[in-house]
C-alpha cells in the first residue's frame, strides 16, 4: 500500500526512468524506443518488460521519430528518446510537418499521442554540433507541447502527464540536472499539469523567470539578492508551450521588474517571447525595462573555459537585477 503524500529520494534521471516504468505498467500501449535506451539507468526496464515494447534504434533520427509518429497513429503511446537535443534538427520534419499537423489536417480525426524526450548537452564539452538548446524552434510550432522540467519531481510528473496526453509533446531535459536529487512522490498517479508554471520563491522587488536548467542559478541568485535587501520572486516556467503567461504577468504586476534567465541563444528565444508578452500585456506595471540573461549569438566552443563563459550563472542574474535599481 502506498501512503498518501509519501516520497522517495531520486535523482532527476532516476525520476525519468521511474516515470517510464510506471506508465508502461499502467498502459500496455506505452512503448519505448530510441538511441541507447538501455543506457543511463534504464537497463532495469529491459529486465521487467517484454522486448516488443523496448526498441534500441539505429542512429537515424528522422526515421525512428517517423516510426514513433506512425505507431502513435495506430493507438500506441510511444516514448521516443532522441538522446541529444541537437539531433532534433534531423527529426524536425517528422515533428513539425507530421506530428504537429496531423490533427489539424484531418479535422481532429487523427491524434498523435507521441512523447519525444531529448537532453540539452551543454557545459560538458560536447562542442558546437551537440550543444544546442533548440526548444525555441519547437515553441514556434502550433500543435506541439514543449516541456522543460527543472526538478526531479517535475521530470517525473510532466513525463507522466505527457504520456497520457493525446497530442505530441517534446520534453527537453537538462543534462546538468541529471544527478540532482530530491524527494519525489511515490504515487503513480501524481502528475504535474502541462501549461502551469511554479513559483519557487516568493518576493516583492523583482521577478526572475527561469527556463529549464537556469533554475538552480536563479535560486542561488535570489539568496544573494536577499543578502543585499532585494526580495526576488523566482518562477520556473516548466512548460514552454503552452506558456503560462498568467503566472508571469501576476508576478510582474506585483514586483514591477523582470529578469528572464534562458540558456538558449538570445535572438528568438523563450526569453524574447516572455519579454514580448509582458511588454504587450503589462507594460504599465513595469518600473524598469525587462532584462534578459541568455547565451550570446555564438556557437558553443569545445574549449571548456570558453564554453562555461557563455551560459547563465547566479552572478549574471544578480548583475541583471542590480541594473534595475
Amino acid at each position: 500500500m502506498t501512503l498518501a503524500n509519501s516520497t522517495t529520494r531520486l535523482s532527476y534521471l532516476q525520476a525519468i526512468v521511474e516515470a517510464q516504468r510506471e506508465e508502461m505498467r499502467r498502459d500496455e500501449n506505452v512503448i519505448l524506443m530510441g538511441e541507447d535506451i538501455a543506457v543511463y539507468g534504464a537497463q532495469s526496464l529491459f529486465d521487467e518488460f517484454d522486448a516488443s515494447r523496448l526498441r534500441n534504434t539505429p542512429i537515424s533520427e528522422n526515421s525512428f521519430v517517423g516510426v514513433g509518429v506512425g505507431a502513435a497513429l495506430t493507438g500506441l503511446r510511444p516514448i521516443v528518446d532522441l538522446t541529444i537535443a541537437s539531433f532534433c534538427y534531423l527529426a524536425s520534419d517528422q515533428l513539425i510537418n507530421q506530428a504537429a499537423k496531423l490533427r489539424f489536417m484531418t479535422g481532429g480525426q487523427l491524434s498523435v499521442p507521441l512523447v519525444v524526450r531529448t537532453s540539452t548537452f551543454y557545459n560538458n564539452r560536447t562542442a558546437a554540433q551537440h550543444a544546442d538548446r533548440p526548444y525555441p524552434l519547437f515553441m514556434n510550432t502550433p500543435g506541439l507541447k514543449v516541456l522543460a522540467p527543472a526538478t526531479a519531481s517535475d521530470a517525473k510528473g510532466l513525463l507522466k502527464a505527457a504520456v497520457r496526453d493525446d497530442d505530441p509533446v517534446v520534453i527537453f531535459e537538462d543534462i546538468n540536472l541529471w544527478n540532482k536529487k530530491e524527494d519525489v512522490p511515490v504515487d503513480a498517479d501524481v502528475l504535474v499539469p502541462i501549461g502551469k508554471a511554479a513559483v519557487r520563491r516568493e518576493g516583492n522587488d523583482v521577478t526572475i523567470v527561469s527556463i529549464a536548467g537556469c533554475l538552480p542559478h536563479a535560486m542561488k541568485a535570489a539568496d544573494d539578492l536577499a543578502g543585499r535587501g532585494i526580495s526576488a520572486e523566482v518562477i520556473d516556467i516548466r512548460t514552454i508551450a503552452p506558456l503560462d503567461s498568467t503566472t508571469i504577468l501576476s508576478s510582474v504586476a506585483k514586483t514591477g521588474r523582470l529578469v528572464i534567465a534562458d540558456n538558449s541563444h538570445r535572438v528568438g528565444s523563450v526569453a524574447s517571447e516572455i519579454a514580448a508578452v509582458v511588454c504587450e500585456e503589462a507594460f504599465d506595471a513595469l518600473k524598469r525595462p525587462v532584462r534578459r540573461v541568455t547565451a550570446p549569438q555564438v556557437h558553443v566552443p569545445y574549449n571548456g573555459a570558453l564554453e562555461k563563459g557563455l551560459f547563465v550563472t547566479r552572478d549574471k542574474i544578480v548583475a541583471a537585477v542590480e541594473k534595475l535599481n
